[in-house]
């Protein structure tokens, strides 16, 4: 049999009915699948230690005894098993959550390597769901490089490792895409050498490289999407030709603040574009709380006031009632046209049906939602104007289909990610660019302050203050489950350990994106009413809460993050009129951490702070996480690889000037490939 990428891993050996199941619940079905899931990073084994050698925060292995295994411990619907372990030097409890098959696996009085992340609980150091090695095996992979892959159960890291190369020697490889003329130019390991690389890295060179190939062929085929796009709207002629009207102009004069410079001028450019008879794509990007969202509803007014309805998509429910709240509250204020209706899927089918039917009927005017209105079943009846908050939230073809309810309505894009000009122009190639860089007046700065472990103690107590003048926290962790090759805080984990240290009166609740959608959007509502007064989540925070209340963040693993994610995460606090305080927690204390961080502890300007990470950020954090989490990409990052992002910019420009409609022979794998990329930004 011939394995390609459509082979379903059920083929491979030692894939049974029941792993299979297990893979599929991390999105792998096939073998293109696991192949193209690469590695979250790497970590090489280091000589085991003696137990007296631990070190709060770092990833150790030691060699030890077991000396007891407790019964089995259940609560919460969550099993734990606590073993002691010893050496010469000493001895420590360790944790196993949700294993309640590793006692029978350990034997009283065996000599095993230990390894995993060293943490405090209260006065002694432990380790929770650490990794069990035979000294044997474990001598075998030290030096040696070994990928990181999510997990789930039923797949531990060896069986995974094992399946990935597996497919990689069992799969057919196809010619190349991109001929030898252009990966000589661009320096590009083949396609079947970088797969290798990146599954099986030789050493950190290799891994470079496979990083890069991989990375350039994410951001080309990204951009070739885009270019289609554009070339399909940027001449469309527009019916939704609008005048000018008083509405807008007595909303601007009637706010109890006046506009920025920066907004006066987007508004300017978008306010033109509606009334220039061609199709407006046009993306606002700006800080968080520098205040898109006005000019946003200006805009919305504006398309009202001609007559047309127009849309405003949000990509959380909480966020999307944030906004009929805001445009209610404005309504009401200053007697504006708008009618507006909410459709998102946590309503009721009598709710929906009744919202679908005013909308259809054009009784409503502003329809704002989720990605409830771009469903099938939901009809318009002068959709003139689009509005996508935090647009690269969504895909490419989303925003598209939006804009296909209308007879090809103007789209005005917004984003917080602060990007530098240079790769907003690459980046969002399909829209032109305002920029709103000026903030409005009366805020208090945003207080900032990098610390270590040594720390936690007195953040805690910070925390709790805050929550006893009757404040509210984020507590941001990057993982969300244990995981025992890694140093990386997470949430569930740290929940409980948290109720354990702040106050009982302190009321704690834990986020993360692996929840179901109804769930995400109940705790989130609970903490945007001050029914919850520590949040402890993982980074799909960033959008979708406005807590006016919230004045704390303690972002533990700082040092993981890319400084532009740190400093979007920062902008959830500091929106209301009390003092809210920043805590970038690292657990590296080396000068180039402290550099960078330092970076946030002394500026609040996100535009400044993305051109500092340029700057310091080398190409490709290898040993980490991958920095920043926009645009979907699965491992180029926009920050890190900018120098390839350009690369892949000129490469794709010349492809389409020699070949517009990609259809040369010779280009058959490139246009193969144009059109899954087209689909995956669906």
């Amino acid at each position: 049999m011939i394995i390609n990428e459509n082979t379903p891993i059920a083929k491979l050996k030692g894939v049974g009915e029941q792993k299979e199941k297990a893979f599929a619940k991390l999105g792998i079905q096939t073998i293109g699948d696991i192949l193209s899931k690469y590695p979250r990073g790497y970590t090489i084994f280091d000589k085991a230690v003696p137990l007296s050698e631990a070190a709060e925060g770092r990833v150790m292995s030691f060699e030890v005894f077991v000396m007891n295994v407790s019964p089995v411990k259940r609560f919460n619907g969550k099993s734990m098993i606590t073993v002691i372990i010893g050496d010469e030097t000493g001895r420590m409890n360790i944790n196993f959550f949700n294993q309640p098959y590793i006692g029978k696996n350990l034997q009283s009085g065996t000599k095993y390597v230990i390894r995993g992340t060293v943490k405090r609980r209260g006065n002694s150091l432990s380790i929770g769901n650490p990794r069990v090695f035979p000294k044997d095996e474990y001598d075998s992979l030290v030096g040696v490089m070994q990928p990181l892959y999510p997990l789930t159960s039923g797949i531990t890291a060896k069986f995974y490792s094992k399946i990935a190369h597996e497919a990689f020697e069992e799969a057919a490889w196809d010619k190349d895409i991109f001929d030898d003329e252009l990966r000589e130019r661009y320096s590009l390991m083949s396609k079947e050498e970088a797969v290798r690389n990146i599954h099986f890295p030789k050493d950190g060179d290799s891994l470079k490289k496979a990083r890069n190939r991989l990375a350039f062929e994410e951001f080309f085929f990204f951009l070739l999407v885009l270019k289609r796009n554009r070339s399909l709207t940027e001449f469309e002629k527009s019916r939704f030709s609008m005048i000018e009207t008083a509405d807008t102009k007595r909303l601007i004069e009637g706010l109890p603040y006046e506009l920025t410079s920066d907004q006066k001028k987007a508004w300017k450019s978008i306010s033109g574009e509606l009334e220039g008879g061609k199709c407006m794509n046009r993306l606002l990007q700006g800080d968080v709380g520098c205040g898109k969202t006005v000019i946003a509803i200006l805009a919305l007014l504006k398309c009202a006031a001609n007559g047309y309805q127009g849309a405003l998509m949000a990509p959380t429910e909480v966020l999307a009632r944030q906004h009929l709240e805001s445009v209610n509250e404005l309504i009401k204020a200053h007697n504006l046209c708008l009618k507006p209706v909410l459709l998102v899927g946590s309503m009721t089918i009598k709710e929906k049906k009744i919202a679908r039917r005013r909308i259809e009927s054009g009784e409503a005017n502003l329809i704002i939602g989720t990605h409830a209105l771009i469903q099938a079943n939901v009809e318009y009846k002068d959709l003139a104007l689009v509005v996508c908050d935090e647009q690269h939230r969504f895909g490419v073809r989303q925003r598209e289909s939006l804009a296909e309810k209308g007879d090809m309505p103007h789209v005005l894009a917004m984003s917080a990610t602060p990007i530098p000009r240079t790769l907003a122009i690459v980046l969002y190639g399909d829209l032109s660019v305002s920029t709103i860089k000026s903030m409005p007046g009366g805020r208090l700065p945003i207080k900032n302050c990098v610390v270590g472990h040594d720390y936690r103690n007195t953040a805690y107590r910070f925390i709790t203050d805050q929550v006893s003048r009757g404040r509210q926290a984020y507590i941001i962790c990057p993982m969300i489950e244990a995981d025992d090759e890694s140093a990386l805080e997470n949430v569930e984990e740290y929940t409980e350990m948290l109720k354990e240290v702040l106050p009982p009166s302190v009321r704690i609740e834990s986020l993360h994106g692996k929840m179901k959608p109804a769930d995400k959007n109940a705790i989130m509502e609970r903490f945007a009413a001050g029914q919850t007064d520590v949040l402890v989540s993982t980074t799909v925070i960033e959008v979708g809460v406005n807590v006016t209340n919230a004045t704390v963040m303690m972002i533990e693993d700082a040092e993981k993050f890319g400084l532009a994610q740190l400093h979007q995460l920062r902008g959830r606090i500091g929106r209301g009129k009390y003092q809210s305080y920043c805590i970038f927690m690292s657990s590296k204390d080396d000068d180039k951490t402290r550099e960078r961080l330092k970076i946030l502890e002394k500026s609040n300007d996100g535009f400044e702070i993305a051109s500092e990470d340029l700057k310091l950020r080398g190409p490709g954090e290898l040993m980490g996480i991958r920095q920043s989490g926009d645009f979907a990409f699965e491992i180029a990052d926009i920050y890190a690889d900018s120098e390839l992002l350009m690369q892949a910019q000129e490469a794709s420009e010349e492809l389409i000037k020699n070949d517009r409609h990609i259809q040369m022979p010779e280009h058959e794998g490139i246009r193969r490939e144009a059109l899954k990329c087209q689909r995956r930004l669906q």
